[in-house]
């Protein structure tokens, strides 16, 4: 009798020219192997949270251990197990600073856009932009006394008088509420001003934006209120505004506003907005502190993004009050700097601070913007010579900033110059110099070709060579295009004999 075979087991359902021919498959493992799968669940099992009990015992057993250690150290320190360690009173005090300041600053993810505790502040006493002393001397022959001492932030116009001035002088048809309305606010102050402010409102609305106001002055993260969403909605939203009391909001919640107030209101109101809100708020924490809180830094950068808005409401009323510090004009020709701006909105406000009065600081925005290299119109170019050229007879010594503008604008626009506007400038050289910056203004000069000689012939030798030898080439180029050969008709090629 035979030995019985013995089955083996089917390990594959399939042969390998199924699998490949399968269409739920086409040759790829729909099932894991054996030992992957186990592998798998005992990856699974280590990363599964450590028990309650055991994560507590461990956390208890570390700081015995921690303690067992700073004893040792006070031990080694202060020569014996009995001494007692003394902590100095600077120390506590340091530390008390550090946790309030630490409270004060704290910022998340949704409200402060990445604003951390170690970087709560921008601009300082070690600024990559800082002015040197003498430099520092020369702008103030040009600034007003309100920017020397700083009262020019104090006596920047906010919200509160923008809507005193309107109750004060109705418009017509007003009627007698806003007269009732102006009285009281003029009465109440400032500080109540809601009282006067909340004529023709209900005492609910007014109940609860109060209660908004008092959240946004602690507000650092998080989401804001819904009632603070809706007020770009509004028509009457100054006043709405005015009861959350916006001067006394975090720094934070003032990036949160503006970041809603750009995006939500057209240019116009948006405008009113930084120039009666953002302002007046940044220029007094600039006054007192000395540097700007990062959130604040921030707050312009996003009022960048209407950049009408940005030079009508905060750029040029800064120029044209005269009263903006040195500290104020490195801090918002950074913002400028870091910022991408529309050519026609640059040029129109390159135009108006060339024709505004000069103020010492406007040097800064004009060499920022001037660094940006706009194809700017000749009309602002022919403003910006007029500008510069103004100051040949001034007696005082110009500042670095002032030449600093010169050389940008004269490296940048040379050929967009007249020929007056070229001999005015070289002729400004001498009268305001510079031992290091005007040699360049010069060089610079002497290799421009205005834009009226080349319109009346001067440049056309060089554009007749230039068109010659484009001719030459393309005549070139054109030889022979007309010949044809026949394959047949061509002549014998004497080849070598093989040997």
């Amino acid at each position: 009798m035979g030995k019985r075979r013995q089955q083996r087991p089917e390990r594959h359902k399939q042969d390998l020219g199924e699998q490949i021919e399968d269409p739920n498959s086409y040759g790829v493992r729909t099932k894991p192997r054996a030992e992957k799968r186990r592998r798998r669940t005992e990856d699974e099992e280590d990363a599964e949270a450590v028990p309650q009990d055991v994560s507590a015992r461990i956390l208890r057993e570390a700081r015995a251990q921690q303690e067992e250690l700073d004893a040792e150290e006070l031990d080694a320190q202060h020569g014996g197990p009995g001494a007692v360690a003394q902590i100095p009173a600077g120390a506590i005090a340091a530390a008390l600073q550090r946790l309030d300041a630490d409270s004060d600053s704290e910022a998340g993810d949704d409200g402060g856009d990445g604003l951390t505790e170690a970087g709560s502040v921008w601009g300082g006493d070690d600024d990559d932009d800082d002015v040197a002393p003498e430099d520092e001397a020369a702008l103030a022959a040009f600034m007003s006394p309100a920017a020397l001492d700083g009262s020019g932030a104090a006596a920047q116009r906010t919200l509160a008088d923008a809507i005193l001035a309107r109750l004060a002088h109705p418009q017509p048809g007003g009627g007698e509420c806003a007269g009732a309305g102006a009285g009281a606010a003029g009465a109440a102050g400032g500080d109540e001003f809601g009282a006067g402010g909340a004529e023709g409102l209900d005492a609910a609305v007014v109940e609860v934006y109060r209660g908004v106001g008092a959240l946004l002055a602690r507000y650092t993260n998080g989401k804001v209120p819904k009632a603070f969403k809706i007020i770009p909605n509004l028509v009457n939203w100054e006043e709405v505004l005015q009861l959350t009391d916006p001067e006394h909001w975090s720094p934070h919640a003032m990036y949160v506003a503006t970041k809603m107030f750009v995006s939500n209101l057209n240019a116009r109101l948006a405008q009113r907005f930084l120039a009666l809100v953002l302002l007046p708020r940044v220029r007094r924490d600039i006054g007192e502190h000395r540097r700007l809180h990062l959130a604040l830094f921030q707050a312009l950068r996003k009022a960048t993004y209407k950049a009408g808005a940005f030079y009508k409401g905060l750029l040029l009323p800064l120029c044209q009050s005269r009263t903006c510090t040195l500290r104020e004009a490195v801090i918002f020709s950074s913002v400028l700097r870091r910022s991408s701006l529309p050519v026609l909105h640059s040029a129109a406000a390159l135009l108006r601070l060339a024709q505004l009065e000069y103020a010492g600081t406007t040097s800064f925005f004009i060499r920022v913007l001037l660094d940006k290299k706009y194809a700017l119109p000749y009309r602002v170019v022919d403003a910006l010579a007029a500008h510069f050229v103004a100051f040949a007879g001034d007696a005082r010594a110009m500042p670095v900033v002032w030449h600093q503008g010169l050389l940008c604008f004269v490296q940048r626009y040379k050929h967009q110059l007249t020929s007056a506007d070229r001999d005015a400038l070289r002729a400004l050289t001498d009268k305001q110099h510079h031992h290091l910056v005007s040699p360049e203004v010069l060089r610079e000069l002497e290799q421009a070709v205005p834009r009226d000689a080349a319109a009346n012939g001067a440049g056309a030798p060089a554009a007749a060579a230039g068109a010659g030898a484009r001719g030459r080439v393309v005549a070139e180029s054109r030889v022979g295009q007309h010949v044809s050969e026949d394959v047949r008709s061509m002549p014998p090629v004497p080849m070598m004999d093989e040997d």
